[in-house]
């Protein structure tokens, strides 16, 4: 079977489309929905089934955890375990936007969604679409790009369709994403301060190293 399309309005979402991507997604289904680099995968963290779903799609090593779309800066503090000065600087400047940060996860997520390893990676997209779905769920939602691996990632929806279209059941069409970068990781997960950049994207390093060694 090939995928349902469903256009939303990407600026105006329109709420009856956000309630059903919601329906979706509290049954278990995997979702591709825009966000402002690439469009993702999107399912309930707290769902084994779900999260195992997009790791069979993707043929993704298990190893490897899947980053985390959250509303704002308040609900990565629900997710991560300890506050941190430096979250705060960067979430003041680059959120929302293309900054995928790095922490040591809390309790309220399964060790399974960090892939067994302890960390979580969020990011407040700059997308209405998808700031829509988090706070209509409550949750937050995964956003691993929705792509094959050694494939370009999409930044339309048709692009998702012909990669992927067999193997999800929706596929959200928001427009072209605003961007064809992908997002800057950081780590803090390190303590004692440190940090380091994990992959350079739409936020150039330097820019980075301007806010947090002030």
């Amino acid at each position: 079977m090939s995928a349902e399309i469903l256009r939303v309005h990407p600026d105006e979402p329109q709420p009856d489309r956000i309630d059903y991507i919601v329906s979706c997604l509290r049954q278990g289904s995997v979702v591709a929905l825009p966000t402002d680099t690439f469009y993702g995968l999107a399912v309930d963290p707290v769902n084994l089934h779900a999260v195992e779903q997009i790791y069979q799609i993707k043929n993704r090593q298990k190893h490897k955890p899947l980053s985390l779309l959250i509303s704002s800066l308040a609900q990565a503090y629900e997710l991560a375990r300890d506050n941190d000065p430096m979250l705060d600087r960067l979430a003041d400047k680059f959120w929302p936007g293309p900054l995928t940060v790095i922490l040591r996860a809390g309790t309220k997520l399964p060790l399974r969604s960090t892939a067994n390893t302890g960390n979580v990676a969020l990011r407040v997209p700059d997308t209405a679409i998808a700031r829509a779905v988090v706070e209509k769920f409550g949750l937050p939602i995964t956003a691993t790009s929705a792509n094959l691996p050694g494939a370009s990632e999409c930044t339309h929806a048709a692009c998702v369709r012909d990669q992927i279209g067999d193997r999800i059941p929706l596929i959200i069409d928001g427009g072209p994403t605003g961007r064809t970068q992908p997002t800057t990781i950081v780590d803090l997960s390190l303590g004692s301060g440190r940090w380091m950049i994990l992959r350079e994207g739409a936020i150039p390093t330097h820019e980075i190293a301007m806010i947090l060694q002030r």
